[in-house]
């Protein structure tokens, strides 16, 4: 430091106002170092949390994939479930069509799927007369359930236990048709909040 002269000021003034800037210099940086110093490490703080939440919500996310996965299985578990369902009472409602359909002196010896789809069925059987045929056609085509009726082949023959008699051999094609949904009393094998569930009929008939 200058020294004083006569306890006024010091010889220089330059010199003590460049002594003045500097400690107040040191002050500033001193005050930004120690402030800079408090910020990273208050940013420190905020990246390893940030971290351990990244962390947590990885976790999170992982489970939540796997639960939507596992959804997705059951859903389309429960989809080939509902369409197996669906089609239950289909071959019920052809036979029983069709024995409701059988007039007298007719008897039948086949019923067969021919086509899937549409679901085409093959039915074959003795008759007595072809009026007998024609009367199984018509009450055929009267079903709700049951469309498309066609005689494949109609040709007498004598019946196997009695050769003297003869009887009428007939084959027959017809579809089957569901009838509307409004016309048969259904209810759903799975309720689903966010899906159409398959209708199944519980009429049995």
């Amino acid at each position: 430091m200058p020294k004083m002269g006569g306890g006024g000021l010091p010889g220089d003034s330059y010199v003590l106002a460049a002594w003045g800037a500097a400690v107040v210099t040191l002050v500033v940086v001193g005050w930004l170092f120690f402030g800079v110093r408090g910020d990273r490490e208050d940013t420190q703080v905020a990246i390893d949390e940030a971290v351990q939440d990244s962390l947590r919500f990885a976790d999170i996310i992982a489970r939540t994939n796997q639960l939507t996965a596992r959804r997705d299985s059951i859903a389309q578990r429960v989809s080939i479930i509902q369409d197996i369902d669906a089609g239950r009472f289909t071959w019920p409602h052809i036979m029983d069509e069709v024995a409701r359909a059988l007039p007298q002196y007719t008897w039948l010896r086949e019923v067969s799927q021919v086509e899937a789809d549409p679901l085409q069925v093959r039915i074959a059987g003795d008759a007595g007369s072809n009026f007998a045929i024609t009367n199984f056609m018509r009450n055929l085509e009267a079903s709700r359930f049951l469309r498309g009726v066609k005689l494949e082949r109609s040709e007498q023959g004598p019946l196997p236990n009695s050769p003297g008699d003869l009887i009428y051999l007939f084959e027959l094609t017809v579809t089957y048709e569901p009838p509307p949904l409004d016309e048969l009393e259904t209810v759903p094998l799975f309720e689903d909040a966010t899906s159409q569930p398959a209708a199944s009929d519980t009429t049995g008939g």
